[in-house]
């Protein structure tokens, strides 16, 4: 069973996906009767909804416990360009969700959806849902006070706790994104359950809507990488950002994009970091809080994805609540995952913000999930080549000031 395991997780996620996908559109033309090979796609959704709410917890409390300790300007700079940068993604997400809306196939749709209402009635569920009982946040997967409560007890704890009881959240965060890995590395099965569903009740069309909401999420990513970033560092720098860029991109970004980890392209980063002779003991921190905290992709994949169900739902979102949902979504960018497909588990946050029920946001995770391939792979290119950038831009900043 280890060799088994070992040949099975050494072969290419990408791949494996890609065979899911393929197996499950064949078995649903070919035997769509067969309803019990959805069983896998349920399991699968199933335990990533159930991993989901801890998982967000536990990051953004370790994130915001280890930050900020002894640094000094370099560092403020570099969290603001994180957050801007990541803030600037969602509202490119946003501005391409409305230019080009796409619906998704839905199952158990209520007959109507409550929309947000009034800018009021928007902040008085929001603060509601933040001061819920955060222990009962977690059980019932309200994301919003999952991500305010790990804010205010990460802030607490890194004026409080001391380094051991900080590590031991840092660890348990990492144990339990190992867990998220492993039952990732179940992906294809899970992926060819619910492409199996989706052909065999919709047929290949079910193909082009996705087709469409990937252009509209692959289309943003790259305005971001090759339009916002580079903006952000002429106006900081008033340089050309474009060599930084590309190399950034090229040295790595493509490997980001093959691996599909923000975590497991920090060895890559700080290496990159080091041949651009940047200060160590500023991007060993910077480079592995990017990979927490610096997720334009993700923010990108909350927003696009939420208001496409929203869309779905004939729910009509107003210029404020979009505005609020590019806040909710950066603040809940910062607490995905580094680990392949992390940001399709803040999904459901975003959807809580217009009153969506979590059961009906995760078949937008399992949509997600379908279509990361690509998704992904160019999200976390984004996300981690963009870590070396923004430190860079920092240091550089730095020296003319």
């Amino acid at each position: 069973m280890k060799k088994l395991f070992k040949w099975w997780t050494s072969t290419s996620l990408v791949l494996r996906i890609l065979g899911g996908v393929i197996i499950g559109a064949a078995l649903g033309l070919l035997i769509p009767g067969v309803s019990a090979i959805g069983i896998f796609g349920t399991v699968f959704v199933s335990a990533l909804k159930a991993l989901a709410p801890v998982l967000v917890a536990l990051l953004v409390m370790s994130s915001i416990a280890k930050a900020g300790k002894g640094l000094g300007p370099r560092f403020r700079t570099v969290i603001l360009l994180y957050i801007g940068a990541t803030f600037s993604a969602a509202l490119v997400a946003v501005s391409a969700s409305y230019l080009f809306p796409v619906p998704m196939e839905l199952k158990d749709m209520p007959e109507a959806a409550a929309a947000p209402g009034t800018l009021a009635d928007v902040f008085n569920t929001l603060l509601s849902n933040m001061v819920f009982n955060p222990l009962m946040a977690v059980s019932t997967a309200n994301y919003i006070g999952i991500l305010f409560w790990s804010i205010v007890i990460g802030l607490a704890m890194k004026v409080k706790a001391g380094e051991t009881t900080i590590k031991v959240i840092s660890d348990f965060a990492d144990v339990l994104s190992l867990t998220v890995t492993w039952v990732i590395q179940f992906a294809p099965f899970g992926i060819l359950g619910l492409v199996f569903s989706s052909v065999s009740e919709a047929g290949l069309e079910i193909f082009t809507t996705y087709g469409k909401l990937l252009l509209v999420l692959v289309g943003s990513m790259l305005f971001t990488w090759a339009v916002v970033n580079p903006l952000i560092h002429f106006l900081l720098l008033r340089r050309n950002p474009y060599p930084l860029l590309w190399q950034c991109f090229k040295e790595s970004g493509i490997n980001a994009f093959f691996t599909r980890s923000s975590a497991a392209n920090i060895p890559v980063n700080m290496a990159l970091c080091k041949k651009l002779g940047l200060d160590k003991e500023f991007y060993s921190v910077s480079i592995p809080l990017g990979a927490t905290i610096n997720m334009s992709g993700a923010a990108v994949t909350i927003t696009v994805l939420s208001l496409s169900v929203a869309h779905t739902l004939g729910i009509e979102v107003s210029f404020g609540a979009a505005l609020l949902l590019s806040f909710v979504a950066t603040l809940g960018a910062c607490g995905a995952s580094g680990v392949a497909g992390g940001s399709l588990l803040l999904v459901p946050m975003a959807c809580s913000f217009f009153g969506i029920s979590a059961d009906i946001a995760m078949q937008a995770v399992a949509v997600g999930f379908i279509i990361g391939v690509v998704q992904d792979s160019v999200e976390t290119a984004l996300n981690s080549s963009s870590d070396v950038f923004f430190t860079a831009t920092a240091e550089m900043k730095n020296l003319r000031s």
